[in-house]
């Protein structure tokens, strides 16, 4: 395993679903976490603790450049500064184009995309005097391919691939990294409304899940959290050195049709 010993992560929303999986397995390879999300994050904070590394916790709103500065400047404060940047923020709605919502999608690209340039840009000088850093975002199949009522969604994720590509090229001389991880469908929240909103329309559950999963995701199964995060340790480590501004599929199969 990747040892990440002495290193600090930051996690964007990271109390639960695939932000929670990544935390937890920065915290299993060593890394101290801080982690971010709204609400009572006590016992997410008490879970990571019990791998054994530092854990914090800050809750700014990512979709405010102010409230990610403060997060910022405590990871400097009472870290040290971050080594390992995971941008994972995200919220979603579907609608047409025509009836999308204009503050829905105002939010939607500042949380799913502003916030991972303002982390970024934050982050990138401590990286740089340090000599080493890892910035991961956590992008979809969304990034490379569309799909109708997602508009904003599709729109912020392709423009996180585009700012990773940047981001690497920006970095290629140093032992700085940029990287997207493009998921398929992953069982979070997001995901289960959608197959929620099936099944109130009459289909049973399980067919519901099943139909989500073969419209899109050939291997008719999920991609899990912990997957996403040894793909995030991969990145991290000395194996990982030379993927640079890359958009890793890890999809089922989705974008191999």
């Amino acid at each position: 395993m990747t040892s990440l010993s002495g290193k600090t992560a930051l996690v964007t929303g990271s109390t639960s679903g695939i932000g929670l999986g990544i935390a937890l397995s920065l915290a299993k390879a060593g890394a101290n976490l801080i982690l971010n999300g709204f609400g009572d994050a006590s016992q997410v904070i008490a879970d990571v603790a019990q791998l054994g590394g530092k854990v914090g916790h800050h809750p700014a709103d990512v979709s405010d450049p102010a409230q990610i500065a403060e997060m910022l400047a405590y990871a400097e404060r009472e870290f040290g500064g971050v080594d390992i940047l995971v941008n994972n923020a995200g919220i979603q709605h579907v609608s047409d184009v025509e009836d999308f919502p204009v503050e829905r999608w105002d939010a939607i690209i500042a949380i799913n995309l502003s916030s991972v340039f303002h982390s970024t840009r934050l982050s990138l000088p401590g990286m740089r005097a340090k000599g080493w850093g890892r910035i991961i975002n956590i992008a979809s199949v969304h990034g490379q391919v569309g799909s109708v009522g997602k508009a904003a969604y599709v729109a912020a994720k392709h423009g996180v691939i585009g700012l990773t590509k940047v981001v690497g090229l920006e970095t290629a001389t140093s032992n700085v990294t940029c990287n997207a991880i493009c998921p398929g469908w992953v069982l979070t929240p997001l995901v289960q409304k959608q197959i929620d909103d099936r099944a109130a329309a009459g289909v049973e559950p399980q067919q519901a899940q099943h139909d989500l999963l073969a419209e899109k995701q050939p291997s008719l199964e999920f991609v899990t959290p912990p997957q996403l995060g040894e793909l995030v340790l991969f990145l991290c480590s000395d194996a990982g050195s030379q993927v640079r501004g890359a958009a890793w599929n890890i999809d089922g199969g989705w974008l191999a049709q």
